[in-house]
């Protein structure tokens, strides 16, 4: 089952390619945060995306591993949301896609990182992080709900995204 809310998104001027590899190519900018539990398919889902919206592409256990930063505290996840944010408006100021995999467990996190769209991946009830798990915040919007991977989410996705700009 998926959900897509419409947020009503004003792009300027779009051209689209689809050619070999399926890649879509856009004269526009939209972050995109592909968020969930820690084991629901976050980064299976994005390394597949990317592909198709021609975007560029930020995984939060990189971007952690660049700062060795792996402080998993309140303030630690914000700092993270915030670090994932200015790499996201770098290629969103330089007009381009992004897509940016990570947690995002809360609704302030999710405030932080200021969102184009969402895509929440909710495949998995608990993940393999108790800490995580307890904090955790099911989101109030989203723009697409993943209840269940398969091997076209990602062409479903992007099929949408273009058809919104």
């Amino acid at each position: 089952m998926r959900e897509i809310l419409d947020h009503g998104f004003i792009i300027k001027k779009i051209l689209i390619e689809v050619g070999k590899g399926h890649a879509f190519h856009y004269n526009s900018s939209m972050k995109i945060l592909v968020m969930g539990l820690p084991g629901s398919g976050k980064t299976y889902l994005t390394e597949r995306l990317v592909p198709l919206l021609n975007a560029a592409w930020y995984n939060a256990d990189k971007l952690r591993e660049m700062a060795n930063d792996w402080d998993f505290s309140d303030e630690g996840r914000r700092r993270q949301s915030m670090r994932m944010r200015t790499f996201a408006d770098f290629e969103k100021a330089n007009g381009r896609y992004v897509v940016c995999d990570f947690v995002c467990p809360t609704k302030e996190t999710r405030a932080n990182f200021a969102a184009d769209i969402v895509i929440w991946m909710d495949t998995i009830k608990e993940g393999r992080f108790e800490d995580t798990n307890k904090l955790f915040e099911n989101p109030e919007q989203v723009d697409f709900h993943i209840t269940e991977w398969n091997e076209h989410n990602h062409e479903t996705i992007a099929e949408e995204i273009v058809k919104r700009v």
